[in-house]
């Protein structure tokens, strides 16, 4: 038997069920390649009969818009049972409905995010596995060397640069068959330090571990200002002429997620690579703004499904 597809329901009380319920209709994939981890009370309105994994759940803890406890708890339950059939084997992707952090922590789940209860639950170290956050919409993608820190904390170093880029290098292998993967490496410092004179990160930290990569064949470039280097990206993404580079490693947050997010938002995948498992998502998060309005748009939950099926 065919192992399915299992897709989360997210925070109910944002645009989660919303969109998976407008993605899987107009898709009109085969129901059986479908595992959905919630509540069958979530959806009215699918058009083919989907297999559910129950988690507890009550209707009238759906208050649209609203960050709650009871969302949080959902949330989180959805996301081990995800892990858990992940684990037993019972399952090959997981595409994942936008949870809220705040909501998690309310119910005593103190995660940055999704990713790293995917990570704690499914990396396996033994096998160097961690999570690592991937933007992909098309043929342009981008690393994130660090994830949801306060830009403060922000540190760049030896280990960090040469673990990521080591694993980026695999995954570009692995799971999209690029065989000699050229990775762009973003500087942290403006106009990538000036020879020391906007910062000593460039020269430190960046160029041993250049060097000690290209010494084990892995195709990187030397640190270029972001801005530069998603002026051009920018360029072939709108031509639709191939990306000069295969993945852009950004050094923080908003360095990556700007130009992405900017360049193709509706068609954008959040990807948890590097673990024994691919996780998508959509680009964007609960939108309680538009909560229960049936305005969302479905395009990134489309994208993401789509994803998992390459």
């Amino acid at each position: 038997m065919n192992k399915k597809i299992a897709i989360t329901c997210g925070d109910f009380n944002g645009i989660g069920p919303e969109v998976i319920e407008k993605a899987l209709n107009k898709l009109s994939l085969p129901a059986e390649n479908f595992l959905i981890i919630g509540s069958k009370e979530l959806f009215e309105n699918l058009d083919r009969e989907y297999e559910y994994v129950e988690i507890p759940f009550k209707k009238d803890w759906i208050k649209p818009g609203k960050e709650t406890k009871e969302a949080g708890e959902f949330s989180y339950n959805c996301l081990l049972k995800a892990c858990e059939l992940a684990k037993e084997g019972k399952i090959k992707a997981i595409v994942t409905a936008p949870v809220s952090k705040n909501a998690m922590h309310l119910a005593g789940h103190n995660f940055a995010g999704q990713t790293e209860v995917l990570e704690k639950n499914l990396a396996n170290p033994a096998k160097d596995e961690k999570a690592e956050m991937l933007f992909v919409s098309d043929d342009l993608r981008v690393l994130l060397l660090t994830r949801h820190l306060a830009l403060k904390d922000v540190k760049i170093t030896k280990e960090l640069l040469i673990e990521k880029i080591q694993r980026i290098h695999r995954v570009l292998i692995k799971n999209f068959n690029i065989n000699n993967p050229k990775i762009a490496l973003c500087s942290l410092n403006p106009h990538a330090g000036e020879n020391g004179i906007l910062g000593n990160e460039e020269i430190e930290e960046f160029a041993p571990s250049i060097k000690y990569l290209r010494g084990k064949g892995i195709n990187v470039s030397n640190p270029m200002p972001s801005d530069t280097l998603f002026v051009k990206a920018s360029k072939s993404y709108l031509n639709k002429e191939k990306q000069p580079y295969d993945v852009y490693c950004a050094c923080y947050h908003d360095q990556g997620l700007i130009p992405i997010k900017v360049l193709a938002m509706d068609n954008t995948v959040n990807m948890t690579a590097g673990l024994n498992i691919i996780r998508t998502s959509p680009a964007h998060g609960t939108a309680y703004d538009i909560a229960g309005k049936g305005i969302a748009d479905e395009s990134s939950m489309i994208c993401a499904i789509k994803q998992v099926l390459i």
